[in-house]
């Protein structure tokens, strides 16, 4: 068993022992990583990745086309790449505000099934990162789920990374609490992605149905050229 297999089957064990009697889904944060890692951990069994960034997705794409996988757009979406990202990803996790989701839906192939959305979540409020405020969320929910190309998932956040494991789980249980008024008024919402390498734990504890997990998985990440 090589060294990423074995990550791989630790992170599973962990996912079953923190979520018992659940089954919660496994994202790879595959960003920076080269088109054969994600090669080799589709072999092992893994079948969703995460990007950031909508061109280095589109190359390993076309590299791994070949393959079924799933693609999850996970970055900041800038609305030039709405066009791109309606086409060529099966989720988009980073809706954040009202100008992007006719954008979506207006780029997404009629011939394809709905492109599924999560709504990215500012939960701690921080200046420097992209989501929406949390009183923002319903109308943006009604937006997205009017829309015939976009199906309306659930929710995304990643709160600021607090030293202490109490004010993280504080924050989850926020996100937690406002899934559930998304889900009274949209019963199909059935994705709440939180929790990275560091801290799914606390997020499975809060109800996180999908975490977003990249060093655990694959190691540290290769420096930038």
């Amino acid at each position: 068993m090589d060294a990423l297999e074995a990550r791989y089957r630790h992170l599973l064990d962990a996912l079953a022992k923190a979520a018992p009697g659940r089954a919660p889904v496994l994202l790879a944060v595959s960003k920076t990583q080269p088109a054969g890692a994600v090669r080799a951990l589709a072999a092992l069994g893994q079948r969703a990745f995460g990007e950031n960034y909508v061109q280095e997705a589109l190359a390993k794409q076309r590299a791994l086309a070949d393959l079924a996988l799933e693609w999850h757009l996970i970055g900041p979406l800038q609305s030039n790449k709405c066009r791109e990202a309606a086409r060529h990803f099966d989720w988009v996790q980073s809706v954040d505000r009202p100008k992007l989701p006719p954008l979506l839906d207006r780029e997404r192939p009629a011939g394809r099934p709905p492109l599924n959305v999560l709504l990215q979540v500012n939960i701690d409020g921080e200046a420097s990162k992209s989501g929406c405020a949390p009183e923002a969320v319903m109308a943006l929910a009604d937006q997205v789920a009017a829309l015939p190309r976009l199906r309306l998932r659930g929710l995304m956040a990643i709160p600021a990374p607090h030293p202490e494991p109490e004010r993280r789980r504080a924050a989850f249980a926020r996100m937690r609490h406002l899934f559930e008024t998304l889900r009274a008024a949209h019963p199909g919402c059935d994705t709440l992605s939180m929790g990275m390498s560091e801290d799914y734990p606390l997020a499975l504890a809060e109800g996180a149905t999908l975490v977003r997990v990249g060093s655990a998985l694959f190691g540290p990440r290769p420096p930038k050229p």
